[in-house]
């Protein structure tokens, strides 16, 4: 998400995936697309019929490589090897598309003179701080700027600190021997990658790039798909049809639990969470008292709220950090204000609460799910709540999850089966005494995706609505239920308590009844899915009457709908609970996403995509900078001149009046800033950043860093690994593989499978998909295979630092042994799917896992890592 966000200006795909039939060319990098996503994948194929070519780089050859014109194996952790090459290619031989990088990229724009790159501090940029392993200092990544803020450019590009120039040096290095040592991808087979992009390229002919968590999951995986986006705006791809970034999410909604966020540091529409400003503690005073060393907790280093520093303590403050006074951010306190009066209506005009920004959490450092895996190993959280998640099986370490799980107090595990996290506590691949363990498990029934009503949110930011079609048996009910009724009781709990910390429970707004109970549903006390969504949507709090004044307060029940965001008021008299779904429900009776009308081209009447129903996004790139399409082939949006608006095939993401030929003001603020030919809107100089002058937490342009265990030093910087990512270097329970250890010579990279679901808790329970794929298997090559006297269809252990599991061994060519630097490097496959619950049982992959962590978003490093294998099984020895 930050990859694509900090780059262009929004967190999702930018296209979607029937659009890949326009494509004259598809690389697919990252991803097994052909089994993991194979309902997108029809595109691909059909793309392919019409003369699209498709190309597959990625360690294990699959059904999507089978399919695809051209197939590359490559060593798993070293893409932006690979991507980096084809940047310096485009740019030393200036192939790149130069009117769209000229006019709709920051690549004129001046870095400041103080910048260091990689290549002057080898591996590092300037501003590291090498005792908190932070980019502390990102300042001199800042653009040059006029007396107004506005960036200085050189539109010839050939001033030294322009961003082309910094890029060219930056990337010098990538180059196609590089690749052959590094990737282990002969030169020719790359160059036919370059070509075959070259060739599609201009403004005839558009490629489009798609990748999934094959890149999200390394511990550098945000700056690969920066490197991917790179190549797409160097390549005048971005905003165009058959063009564009497909973002393939890892599965059902979980674009959704970005938009209206799961996660700790967000609010909904990808606004920040307010965090606490902080202070650096050298120990942390558990709950009982006793001091103890901050080396042994979830971070290495650990920090306390600071109440004297200044940050984001007000509204205002808040608004200022995470706004911008250009761009279309310029309108946060519209968003921000309006989430606030949704949850907390009229209660934010009580005393001095600032509109109930102050009751809003302040975050005070990382509490993503894995960093919080550790602080209750260390006893510091004492109840957890899993909704449709198991991390028993399914998160990295899991072997680490499982005793995490033990120091509670209380879990309450929502779900369909009995899934691993679940059972822990009695069973599992550890020898386990229920009469130790003190977490007293709750197991809840939930209500499966057609026992109830509500959305999904998928790959291409489409929302679409899901009828129930029975109801859940039993006790079983919809998260939603139990949700709504836990808040309900909460509430009541609360309702007499005097202490100011309840004060923001008591103020919540809470009335998602329905009016009656569903026709012949036996639950009559469900709540009203679509009473939330128009939450979601927003409704006026203080509509106005035709002449403009201010009637009186509406409930969200009788308040009338907001047509779209742009209706959003930032004095309280809209409400809006996701302003990047505003207008998805514009009106009682009309639920967009339930719409379901196609027309064989961009559909826009079939659900609701997020923003405003644009299909691709950033569209204004699709034509030139006078407003005219590229060409007749690649017509999408365009100006027209007799109208005075922008109109097309899609709904133009871009203001609707802004002539082409507009030019701001020098002081202009808000959208008068953004020129009528800069298309990235949500970005504050209106332009794709080839270079990030802020928004990442590992610097603004990608370099190559080895994964946190890999066979092999780094070939491009002394620098070894992701000089931020987040090791926990000083816990016992997390140890790593030195570089190069004989030990664990080979690289293991997992995967899914069409047939089996992430950890199996809803596929391993089906006697016929059990029947498809019944074990747990390893993928190897006769080369590996032979050298280690291992059998196809026999056992076979394979062992990390953390542990070991045992396998049935599939030797296969889909696997192949790589030339790194002069020697052999060995590959395995590994599924996921497997536990010790379900019809179908087998070893945890996910055992094997690390915890070293990708620094911007916190997941794991589960598509690199080393390993070892013997022939034989677990009780068997060595």
């Amino acid at each position: 998400m930050p990859g694509l966000g900090t780059t262009l200006g929004r967190g999702g795909a930018t296209t979607f995936p029937q659009d890949l039939v326009n494509s004259d060319c598809i690389l697919i990098m990252g991803s097994n697309m052909a089994e993991a996503h194979p309902v997108a994948f029809a595109n691909v194929v059909k793309a392919k019929e019409r003369g699209a070519k498709v190309i597959h780089i990625d360690p294990h050859y699959s059904r999507t490589s089978a399919l695809a014109n051209l197939y590359i194996s490559i060593r798993a952790g070293s893409d932006i090897v690979f991507l980096g090459a084809i940047i310096r290619h485009l740019l030393t031989n200036n192939a790149y598309f130069h009117e769209y990088v000229v006019n709709y990229t920051n690549a004129p724009m001046l870095i400041r003179q103080d910048f260091k790159d990689t290549e002057d501090l080898d591996g590092i940029f300037s501003g590291y701080d090498a005792v908190t392993e932070t980019y502390a200092d990102q300042s001199s990544w800042d653009y040059q700027r006029d007396q107004h803020g506005r960036p200085l450019q050189d539109p010839t590009l050939q001033d030294p600190q322009c961003i082309l120039q910094i890029m060219g040096r930056h990337f010098a290095r990538y180059t196609p021997e590089m690749v052959e040592s590094v990737c282990g991808v002969a030169r020719e087979q790359w160059q036919q990658v370059m070509q075959i992009l070259l060739e599609n390229m201009g403004r005839e002919r558009t490629t489009a790039l798609c990748y999934a968590v094959g890149w999200t999951q390394q511990s550098k995986g945000v700056q690969i798909i920066r490197a991917a986006a790179i190549i797409q705006l160097l390549l005048g791809n971005i905003g165009r049809p058959g063009g564009g970034i497909m973002a393939l999410r890892g599965h059902a909604s979980i674009q959704g639990s970005t938009d209206v966020p799961t996660l700790y540091d967000l609010l909904a529409g990808y606004m920040p969470q307010p965090a606490a400003p902080l202070v650096a503690q050298p120990s942390f005073q558990s709950p009982s008292g006793k001091d103890i060393d901050s080396r042994s907790l979830s971070t290495e280093k650990v920090y306390l709220p600071n109440p004297n520093e200044s940050g984001e303590n007000t509204l205002e403050e808040y608004i200022a950090t995470a706004g911008a006074k250009t761009g279309w951010w310029s309108n946060f306190s519209a968003y921000i204000i309006s989430l606030l009066t949704a949850w907390y209506g009229e209660a934010m005009h009580d005393g001095d609460n600032d509109r109930g920004y102050r009751w809003l959490p302040k975050i005070t450092g990382d509490h993503s799910h894995l960093v919080t895996s550790y602080a209750m190993l260390d006893g510091h959280i004492k109840g957890y709540f899993l909704f449709g998640q198991n991390p028993a099986a399914g998160s990295t370490n899991a072997r680490m999850q499982r005793k995490a799980l033990a120091q509670l107090d209380w879990m309450v595990v929502r779900d369909l089966y009995e899934v691993e996290s679940a059972a822990f506590w009695y069973q599992g691949p550890d020898a386990v005494d229920p009469s130790q363990i003190k977490t007293e498990v709750f197991l809840l029934p939930a209500a499966a995706s057609t026992e109830k009503e509500g959305c999904f949110t998928n790959t291409q930011r489409l929302i679409q609505w899901r009828d129930k079609a029975v109801d859940p048996p039993g006790d079983a009910r919809s998260d939603l239920w139990f949700v709504y009724h836990l808040g309900k009781r909460l509430k009541t709990l609360y309702a007499d308590s005097q202490d100011a910390k309840d004060r923001p429970l008591q103020a919540l707004t809470w009335d998602y009844e329905c009016a009656e109970p569903e026709p012949g549903t036996r639950i009559l006390d469900e709540p009203d899915a679509l009473l939330v969504l128009k939450e979601i949507n927003g409704y006026y709090v203080r509509p106005p009457d035709a002449e403009g004044m201010i009637q009186s307060v509406c409930t969200l029940r009788d308040a009338p709908h907001v047509p779209g965001f742009t209706a959003l008021q930032d004095d309280g008299s809209t409400a809006c609970g996701s302003w990047i779904y505003s207008g998805v429900y514009p009106a009682a009776g009309n639920n967009r996403a339930a719409s379901r009308i196609a027309d064989g081209s961009t559909n826009l009447q079939w659900g609701f995509a997020w923003p405003a129903n644009r299909r691709i996004l950033y569209n204004r790139a699709s034509a030139d900078p006078q407003g005219r399409p590229w060409s007749e082939r690649k017509k999408y949006i365009w100006w027209d001149e007799t109208q005075k608006q922008w109109t097309g095939y899609d709904i133009p993401d871009f203001p609707l009046y802004k002539a082409p030929d507009y030019e701001p003001a020098p002081a202009a603020t808000g959208m008068d800033a953004i020129a009528g030919s800069d298309p990235f809107i949500m970005k504050t100089d209106g332009r794709g950043w080839l270079f990030a002058p802020k928004g990442l937490k590992d610097g603004p342009l990608p370099a190559h860093y080895e994964a946190a265990e890999s066979p092999v030093y780094n070939a491009l910087y002394q620098q070894q690994s992701n000089p931020v990512a987040k090791y926990f270097r000083n816990r016992k329970d997390n140890p790593l593989a030195p570089v190069g250890d004989e030990h664990y010579p080979i690289v293991i990279t997992t995967y899914r499978l069409t047939e089996h679901h992430v950890s199996g808790p809803m596929t391993r329970w089906l006697p016929w998909l059990n029947a498809l794929q019944p074990a747990l298997f390893a993928e190897l090559s006769p080369e590996l295979a032979a050298e280690r006297h291992i059998q196809h269809g026999g056992w076979l252990v394979i062992s990390t630092p953390r542990g070991e599991i045992e396998a049935r061994a599939l030797v296969t060519r889909r696997m192949r042994p790589l030339q790194v630097r002069g020697r052999t490097i060995h590959q395995i496959g590994l599924p996921f799917h497997w536990g010790f619950q379900g019809k179908s049982k087998g070893d945890i992959t996910n055992d094997l896992g690390h915890m070293v962590l990708e620094p911007n978003v916190s997941i794991e490093e589960a598509k690199a890592f080393t390993c070892n294998v013997r022939p034989g099984r677990l009780h068997e020895g060595r």
